[in-house]
Parts: C-alpha cells; structure tokens; sequence
C-alpha cells in the first residue's frame, strides 16, 4: 500500500491529530491529506521520476507523497546544492520532473494510487563518505512491507511523537518520517537542529549512535530510540537504559535497508525475513557480508557505478566486512572492505580501532584512516574530534591497553568538528582528503 494512502486512512479516523510539525509549522492529518490529494493532481501525468528538493521539510514530505499518490517515483535531493549539481546529478539518474518549490494545491475528485510496473516507488541518494551522490531505486514494497517489523520490535504507534533529527536527503531520515506517518504517529522535521520545544515533546527518535547522547539529555519524554548508521557503543545503550529509554540499534545500507538488529543488547542478528552470509577468502579472518531479503533495493538509476553487487542468487552485498558468522550467532560488522588499512603487510579495520579510542573520555568521536608512508604503504592515523581533546599521552596509553601492535596509531591529529555524510557519519573520505590538504583546521596532537 502506498504510504500515502495510510496518510488518507489515519485522515478518515483521525483528521485533528498532527501529522507534521516543522520548523514553520504543522499540519494534521485532515490537512495533510488535503495538500496531497491536491498536489498529486497537479503531478499526474507530468513524469514518472520527480526529483524534489525543499528547504521546508514538511513541503518536501507533501511533494514526495503526492508523488506517491499521483504514481510518480520521488527522488529527495539536496536543496543546498547549486542549480548546475542539482541538473547534473537528477539528469544522470533520468528524473524527467524537478520539484523546487511547493506543489500548488488543484482541486478535484479524489485520486486513488494505481499499482505501477515494478512497483519502483521510493528513491533516494546515497553517498556513503565519497561525496558522489548515487540514486538508489527500491520497490515500495520493499520499504512498507518493513513497517510492521519495526513497529513490533521498536514499540512505535499512533501515540508516539517521533522526532527525525536529520536531513530528509539521508534514506535514514526519510524512512523514518514515511515510517511515522503510516503508523499514525506525530513527526517531528525540523529540518536542522531541533528546537526546545520539539525535543520536549518527542517520545521516540530516530538517530545516528554520535547524537543519541546529547538527545538524551534534551529531549526529557524519550521512551524509544531507534538508533542507525553505525555501531552503537554499550555506553550508550546503557546510558539509555539508565534514563528509561529503549533502545533498538541496527545495521543496514541504504542499498540493503534493515540487515542485523539488537533490540535488547545482546548483539546484532538478523532482522525479519533476512538471510545473512559472511563469505570470506581464505586464509583471511574477515569476511563480506552478504544478505538475501524482501527489503533490498533494485539498484541504482542511470546505470551508475556503485558497492552493489548481487550473486545471482537472491543475495546482495555492499562489500561490509564482519567477522566469521554462522545462523543463530551475533554478527559483527567491522566496516567497509575499501575502508581497510594496508600497514607494513598487516590489514587494519578502521572501525576496530576507533571502538577502543571512543571510549576515551574526552574524545567527542573519532575517524582512523591509512596516510601514505614511504616503507609501510600506509600508517595509521586518527583524527580526534573535541573542543578540548584528550593529550596525547592519554590516547597511546589506551591505544597500548586495547589494540595490536600494527593497530596503534602512529599519526594523532585534532579537529574541533569531524565533517559528516547527511546521515550524521562522520566523512571518512572527506577527513582523508582535508588532512591531505593541509586543512588548518586539523592540527597535530603533540
């Protein structure tokens, strides 16, 4: 079922309770159903992919499920890129329909969805920390058909007020907000950085593992967090439990939505209807994580280049490494094969080094990359992100404490803040590129 259609529905039972509140206001059901009915009139028959990108992000919610309405796939963009990206970018993925201000309102009999080939109804960017944006196209199916699992193990309902944090470009933030409003919920889309009153009001949130803390401590009403994009430390999660907040963290891709979850801390393992495999070469210790599902992706539009590969056989990987895994074990992802660091003939996981240096008090997060050196072929090299971060000294003695020999940092650096993907990850790519370039703002540790 199209999502907006749930949107008609909850306005047929409930047309008072608020849909959407936003930076420049809010919209009940009743009203939004009437903006999408309007907005999908004005859309039908203009295209088959419309790329929307709207500062307002309750305009850009309009627009995408009038888009849903009308049979015509939306692809969210980024409003603050230049004009000339925007037409490069949703040129390359064959978008034949550009939305950059809100929809008008075109009264009329009411539209009904009509099922559409393929049933490719939801796309969005990914960039992962390259800063090359790829459209990734999935059936709708693939995304709604999830709700009801996440429904049930995250104990979101028509009750709930959920606050999505984060830009609405991140397929993160996007599900979440069309996961909200077919379940009836309240969403709450500031569009930037929340206000008091919004974090006051929230009861669930959706969030990356770096601002789950800092929520925390502002949003009081917290019941529920449903927490993405990386791995989630058992600080965290038990902070969270300390305040009476429950945690559902997961792994996944924007290529392979939900794959692994840990709902109660005990350890990553598949979501619904999900297979996993760890398929690793010989004779070495990680493995790609493969997954077979309902909620993959199609693939990428314009043909783009991208991680996705597929077997053949119904199962998909984006080339994450984790450790070996076998039915009914925790998996442990360990990070992105093209990540690895090649140093003096050892292979080093960014991710493993940066879950020991996390902990160190201090540190506001960190990023670990490979830099080139003449003999080595790379070191180790970490980019601590604070104010005020942590001497050095503090850092290498904890270093010593957790890690191996080849896993040591060997090159500390300081940055008041790391540069983040629109899913709130920290850039590995970018962080890489700006130390290579002298960036004044990265600063040695000495």
């Amino acid at each position: 079922m199209p999502v907006a259609e749930h949107v008609l529905r909850h306005a047929a039972g409930s047309p008072s309770r608020v849909a959407l509140r936003g930076p420049l206001g809010s919209l009940t059901y009743g009203e939004l159903a009437w903006r999408v009915q309007g907005g999908a009139r004005y859309l039908k028959g203009r295209g088959t992919l419309a790329a929307i990108a709207l500062e307002d992000p309750i305009e850009l919610l309009v627009a995408v499920l009038a888009a849903d309405l009308a049979g015509v796939t939306p692809l969210v963009g980024d409003h603050a890129w230049s004009p000339e990206r925007w037409a490069r970018i949703t040129a390359a993925a064959g978008a034949d329909l550009r939305v950059r201000e809100p929809l008008p309102y075109v009264p009329g009999a009411p539209l009904v969805a009509e099922p559409r080939p393929g049933d490719r109804a939801w796309a969005c960017f990914t960039s992962g920390s390259t800063g090359r944006p790829r459209a990734v196209v999935r059936s709708r199916a693939s995304w709604t058909h999830s709700f009801p699992y996440l429904d049930e193990l995250a104990g979101i309902g028509a009750d709930d007020v959920v606050l999505v944090p984060g830009p609405l470009v991140s397929s993160l933030y996007a599900f979440a907000a069309v996961h909200t409003l077919a379940a009836g919920a309240t969403a709450l889309v500031p569009g930037g950085r929340p206000a008091a009153a919004l974090l006051r009001a929230a009861t669930a949130v959706h969030v990356v593992p770096h601002r789950l803390a800092e929520l925390l401590e502002q949003a009081p009403g917290l019941r529920t967090a449903v927490v993405g994009g990386a791995a989630l430390s058992r600080q965290a999660r038990d902070r969270a439990g300390r305040a009476g907040v429950r945690v559902l963290s997961y792994y996944g891709a924007t290529e392979l939505s939900f794959v692994a979850c840990d709902a109660d801390g005990g350890g990553m393992r598949p979501f619904p209807g999900v297979e996993i495999e760890v398929r690793a070469e010989p004779g070495r210790r990680l493995g790609e994580v493969w997954a077979r599902s309902p909620w993959l992706a199609d693939g990428y539009l314009g043909g783009a280049a991208g991680p996705l590969r597929r077997d053949g056989e119904g199962w998909t990987t984006v080339g994450d490494l984790a450790e070996p895994y076998r039915a009914g074990q925790v998996l442990r992802v360990r990070g992105r094969g093209d990540g690895a660091i090649q140093t003096g003939g050892a292979t080093v996981v960014p991710e493993d080094v940066e879950a020991v240096l996390r902990k160190v008090p201090g540190v506001g997060d960190i990023v670990v990359i490979g830099s080139p050196h003449p003999s080595l072929g790379s070191v180790v090299t970490a980019v601590v992100e604070g104010a005020s971060p942590p001497p050095r000294a503090l850092l290498e003695a904890v270093a010593r404490g957790g890690l191996d020999v080849a896993q040591r940092p060997r090159r500390w650096y300081a940055v008041p803040a790391l540069p983040r993907t629109g899913s709130g990850k920290p850039a590995r790519g970018l962080v890489a590129d700006r130390l290579a370039g002298g960036d004044p703002e990265i600063r040695r540790l000495a």
